[in-house]
């Protein structure tokens, strides 16, 4: 095992990235790109830069396109040294340096000249580009999204290792699938510090022996490494041939996905775009019960039509909303957090992935504290759909509840007699303890009910349970009492 640390910490080495010359050039080869340039007096050479991974195959293509001009072509390392040189010793215009495998992880030069550089005499103008090829599959190579490989698990090579560069936030897939022999694929993925932090044998729903990790979220930019080996490793039986494969997972990279959620704070608004390749932005909080929070998404530039959802910890939706910040503006107003947990708020459009609207937001979330702040201890607290039984007596002449309540519902609230001679009296009240509705004996009988009563704002409301006052010839009731408060459809 020290020997396979050793390896990875080598290969983690290997793909850092070379400091560059302060005198190196300021212009960068694109693989797949194109760059035109002018070789004269005045110029004589000209100098561009890309950076290679390791075991990755590359072309460089130059062409003389007008003029007399005889050019050569260099392919430097970062320290200078000369990889390999190419002319036109075949009486063409037009160099290939081709299929060339790179060393190693690093900066690379590449230097367009004429024959006798300084002291030659020919002018012109020319084309150069580089294509990747792809990848070599020899233990050691550096991989890049959407690369495969092949290679072969031997008794005399029971491992073989490659490495790659994720940034947080990406999400990655890996699969290993035997291709010859009897192998029993097996994946690991190690960390900068040689921790491994996934693994797989057999990839679940495959029908086969051959090894996948797939969704690994990545929590850390750095480099990493892949094992690709056998069950069993070094100890295996089993050997041939395998194709290994890295891809980037689909909403891969920082909010694009629930898994790889922005954390978002009160108070600290965050910002981003919305357009057609990133239709929907996760941000998360942690949420305690009963805390109030407000959630507004607002345009800031182009034809955005904001919409904002907010999922529990299973991304369940529990509220949407679409233009309550005006406008188009979305708002989700002193909302009432059901449990403690982690919550997801979802930062997109209307229609979501079928919208068409585009545009820069800003995302603010607010925390207003609890809803029950000031209620006094020991008072109960009861929810929509609550059922509660209580008793009043000459001891306990009243009961009160608090509960919390948006503005515009629609509410109702029964209190029947469970037993005695109760004739039941109920009523709601506001955060001032002012009454807003009462009722003695609309539930039927001597019940009393409040039907589909509508608040006038949000906030902190109170319900008292008490019994309708004798006077002479009609003494004080008493006994017991079930209470319901139901949130009514709108």
């Amino acid at each position: 095992m020290l020997r396979a640390a050793l390896i990875v910490i080598a290969l983690l080495l290997c793909y850092a990235s070379v400091q560059a010359q302060d005198d190196e050039p300021s212009t960068a080869l694109i693989y797949g790109g194109r760059i035109t340039g002018i070789i004269g007096t005045q110029q004589p050479r000209a100098a561009y830069f890309f950076d290679g991974l390791r075991g990755e195959v590359v072309s460089i293509g130059l062409r003389a396109t007008s003029g007399d001009l005889d050019p050569i072509l260099l392919l430097l390392d970062a320290s200078g040294r000369v990889i390999t040189k190419r002319d036109d010793s075949n009486g063409e215009r037009h160099i290939t340096i081709n299929a060339i495998t790179i060393p190693q992880s690093g900066r690379y030069y590449v230097v367009v000249g004429r024959f006798g550089m300084g002291l030659g005499s020919t002018n012109g103008n020319f084309e150069l580009d580089i294509e990747r090829i792809g990848v070599s599959g020899e233990s050691g190579s550096a991989l890049r999204y959407g690369d495969s490989v092949i290679n072969n698990i031997t008794n005399m090579t029971p491992q073989v290792y490659y490495s790659f560069r994720a940034e947080q936030g990406d999400i990655v897939n890996i699969t290993m699938l035997r291709n010859s022999g009897n192998l029993d694929p097996y994946l690991q993925v190690v960390d900068s510090t040689a921790n491994v932090i996934a693994d797989n044998d057999d990839l679940m729903g495959s029908g086969s022996l051959d090894a996948g990790i797939m969704g690994l979220v990545i929590q850390q930019s750095g480099t990493y490494v892949v094992v690709a080996t056998r069950y069993g490793e070094a100890a295996g039986t089993s050997s041939g041939r395998f194709i290994l494969t890295l891809q980037e997972a689909e909403n891969s990279g920082l909010g694009n996905a629930a898994q790889t959620a922005l954390l978002i704070t009160s108070d600290a608004p965050a910002e981003d775009e919305i357009n057609n390749n990133n239709p929907l932005k996760y941000y998360q909080f942690n949420g305690r019960q009963d805390d109030i929070i407000t959630l507004r998404l607002s345009r800031t530039s182009g034809s955005l039509d904001a919409f904002l959802i907010l999922l529990d910890a299973n991304l369940q939706e529990i509220t949407s909303d679409d233009d309550s910040g005006g406008g188009q503006n979305a708002q989700i107003s002193s909302y009432r957090i059901p449990a403690d947990g982690v919550y997801y708020v979802v930062a997109t459009r209307l229609d979501r992935e079928q919208g068409t609207t585009t545009g820069r937001y800003r995302l603010e979330f607010q925390a207003l504290g609890n809803a029950f702040d000031g209620v006094p201890e020991g008072m109960q607290r009861i929810g929509y759909g609550t059922t509660i039984t209580g008793r009043v007596d000459d001891i306990t002449s009243e009961v009160v509840f608090a509960f919390f309540g948006q503005e515009g519902e629609p509410i109702t609230v029964s209190m029947n007699r469970g037993d005695g001679d109760l004739d039941p009296v109920v009523a709601i009240l506001d955060s001032d303890q002012n009454i807003v509705a009462q009722d003695d004996d609309s539930g039927g009988g001597q019940n009393a009910r409040i039907a589909r009563f509508v608040l006038p704002r949000s906030g902190l409301y109170f319900i008292r349970a008490t019994r309708f006052s004798g006077t002479d010839g009609n003494p004080n009731t008493q006994g017991s009492f079930i209470l319901v408060l139901a949130r009514i459809a709108r």
